[in-house]
Order: C-alpha cells, then sequence, then structure tokens
C-alpha cells in the first residue's frame, strides 16, 4: 500500500540535521511540514504554484547546504521546464522530492496526468537527472538517507495517495516566515 504525504515529510524530518534547508511546496505539504517539525531552515511557500523546484535550485547554487525541496507532481507538471534547468546546473547540494500522489491535493484531489502516462521519472532522466521512484516509505527513507549522503543532484519521485492530513494553519505571519529563514542562511555563514 502507497504512503500517505504526511508519511514521506516525516521521513525527511526524521532524517535531516540542522544545517540542511528544506523548501516546501505551497497548501498542505507546507503545512504537513510545519506541524510536523517548524525549524528556521524551513521554507513555506505560501504561494506561487510551481515554483518551489526553481526557489530550492536558487539556494542551493548560493550556498554549501544540502537543499531539499518537497514538490507534488501537480506543482512539477506546472513547471516542467525547471527540470531541464535542475538538469543543466546539477547543483550537487539539491535533493527535488516530487511527493507523486496523481491529484492537486492542496485544491481538492483532482486528478493529475501522473495517473496515467505521465512518468516524472522518464522525464527528469531525460532532463539528465538522476532520479527513482519508490513506492513505500521504506525504500523512499532508504532513497533519501543515501541522497542526503551523495555529492550528486537527486530527484526521487515518493508515490503516495492523495490524502491531505488534517493540520493547523501556519500561525507565523510570511513576513516572519521569510525574515527568519534569510537570518538562518546569513548565520550560517
Amino acid at each position: 500500500m502507497l504512503p500517505k504525504r504526511i508519511d514521506i515529510i516525516k521521513k525527511i524530518v526524521d532524517n535531516v540535521g540542522d544545517d540542511e534547508i528544506i523548501v516546501s511546496n505551497i497548501g498542505f505539504p507546507s503545512k504537513e511540514l510545519y506541524f510536523l517539525k517548524d525549524r528556521d531552515r524551513n521554507f513555506y511557500m505560501l504561494g506561487s504554484m510551481g515554483l518551489a523546484s526553481s526557489i530550492g535550485l536558487g539556494i542551493s547554487l548560493n550556498c554549501e547546504d544540502k537543499v531539499v525541496v518537497i514538490d507534488g507532481d501537480g506543482s512539477v507538471l506546472m513547471n516542467l521546464g525547471s527540470l531541464s534547468t535542475i538538469g543543466n546546473m546539477a547543483p550537487k547540494n539539491y535533493i527535488l522530492v516530487i511527493i507523486d500522489n496523481s491529484a492537486y491535493g492542496s485544491t481538492g484531489n483532482q486528478k493529475t496526468h501522473t495517473e496515467k502516462n505521465t512518468n516524472l521519472e522518464k522525464i527528469a532522466k531525460g532532463c539528465g537527472l538522476n532520479s527513482i521512484t519508490v513506492e513505500s516509505l521504506d525504500d523512499f527513507e532508504k532513497e533519501f538517507k543515501k541522497a542526503l549522503k551523495e555529492d550528486i543532484c537527486k530527484v526521487i519521485i515518493a508515490k503516495t495517495i492523495p490524502y491531505n492530513e488534517k493540520c493547523p494553519n501556519i500561525e507565523i505571519p510570511p513576513v516572519v516566515l521569510k525574515y527568519r529563514f534569510k537570518t538562518s542562511l546569513k548565520n550560517k555563514k
């Protein structure tokens, strides 16, 4: 049985250290990350669907710390060009986790094209990216731990069921989140 998105996010937060940066897709993924483990080095997307992978790429090109991006299949489909750019830049500190539930989770779980014939792993590989698809929590954790230790740009597509955990809204004002995140990056230098 496929896991839930929140289970994948829990494995991410359980395995990252204090130095890793997490950029999370808009809507429920950000709320679930906030619910599981709020920290200064989490960047919660509160708008701009489809741009988490691009924002994470920009951050990874400007720091040495590992950058983990939590994205969704719907958002990646909205900005497929980002995979080509990521593949061309190939920062060794970048991990893109695409949580593929074949649905637009934050807007009502409408189906995406990954349900039938759109294969994100093949698209990522076509862009020159080291990518793998996993369908269990154990396989995800194994691949994620491996990616944290490697010095390569990596894409992990985690197949999940379409499910949104009931989590509270992020209570910190966006301007405070931004300031806190920027400060955490500056203090690392």
